[in-house]
């Protein structure tokens, strides 16, 4: 299958002076070049799949399916989504990942993931499975932002402020579905194969609001414990935090401490008070940190890297402060390091 040029664009959203870039499933994409698997989908922005026109199912980033007959030598690694991303296990089975969870998904099986939390499918592959999904923008760019469902949404203003609440301030990702379920996502799929130019636009609509309907009735007889803490500053700090620690390309950005503070719209003073209460450090040391942890595990694996290169990519702006920093932190020199772990 060849995509329109339309797949190509990036999906890059502004706050101010920060960038974000959602995922664009490059490995699903190429799967799909290579005829290793059958794709359907309507999608804007980068996602794989047939366009939507520009006032077409406005909101819907992705919805769609796809159906691996064989085990696969791809999967989605960590990522994001700018929107809340709904998937739904028909047939097989998939390794899913989601902060320290690891979970098996089987046939019926639900997962939720809220804006810009990172996941995973497949450990590292993904295995034979029919996997439905569904991406909505809701227009949030940090945790705690307000959500903005599209105006289409014919939910009761309770019924949807409800749902909000229940999909934002839990960490439960992973769920049954009921056989209502089930056949809403089966007939969500069908329309989306089916659809001709927008001609599958109204069906898609009711059956997207009933698929809410009826996870609004799952939470409200599972009630999932709440956590308000998740949408809180705090959240949002936590979570640029992690950045830091395992976003190779946030690490090395020479960041200052405004920029920091901006990043998870905070004043620099709320941002040092909430970094140093969460990591006991000050958002510079811990980045710093940082950046040495990533270095001695480069150090470690990358005998052939000069000292230089290692430092530049982890962010120092010089192998000589690079090395002052590594002895201070570990007590030890790069060099020295490296000569002692191949000499283990």
């Amino acid at each position: 299958m060849k995509f329109p040029s339309t797949f190509r664009s990036v999906a890059i959203f502004s706050d101010k002076s920060n960038r974000y870039t959602a995922d664009t499933c490059e490995a699903l994409s190429a799967a799909v070049q290579r005829e290793e698997v059958q794709l359907s989908a309507l999608v804007r922005g980068a996602y794989p799949g047939r366009a939507l026109p520009s006032k077409g199912l406005m909101g819907v980033s992705s919805v769609g399916h796809w159906d691996a007959a064989h085990p696969q030598g791809w999967g989605l690694d960590w990522h994001r989504n700018e929107g809340l991303e709904l998937t739904f296990l028909e047939r097989g089975k998939l390794a899913f990942e989601i902060g320290n969870d690891s979970v098996g998904l089987k046939p019926g099986m639900l997962t939720i993931t809220r804006p810009w939390q990172p996941h995973r499918v497949g450990n590292p592959h993904v295995g034979p499975s029919r996997l439905h999904w569904l991406i909505i923008d809701v227009g949030v760019r940090r945790p705690n932002q307000p959500w903005h469902w599209p105006s289409w949404f014919v939910l009761a203003p309770e019924d949807l402020k409800r749902i909000t609440k229940v999909l934002r301030h839990n960490e439960h990702a992973v769920w049954t579905a009921d056989q209502e379920i089930c056949q809403c996502w089966q007939r969500i799929g069908r329309a989306v194969e089916a659809d001709v130019h927008g001609s599958s636009h109204s069906r898609l609509r009711v059956q997207i609001n009933e698929l809410f309907v009826l996870i609004g009735e799952l939470l409200a007889r599972i009630e999932p414990q709440l956590d308000p803490t998740l949408t809180s500053s705090e959240r949002t700090v936590e979570l640029f935090l992690a950045e830091l620690r395992h976003n190779p390309e946030q690490r090395s950005r020479q960041w200052t401490l405004a920029e920091m503070a901006k990043r998870c719209g905070l004043s620099v003073t709320h941002f040092v008070n909430t970094c140093q209460r969460l990591t006991n450090r000050a958002p510079v040391h811990y980045l710093t940190r940082c950046r040495i942890e990533a270095a001695r595990e480069s150090l470690a694996k990358d005998t052939h890297a000069s000292i230089t290169d290692v430092a530049l990519a982890c962010g120092f702006s010089s192998s000589q402060y690079f090395a002052t920093v590594f002895r201070r932190e570990l007590g030890t020199t790069p060099v020295a390091f490296r000569n002692r772990r191949e000499n283990a």
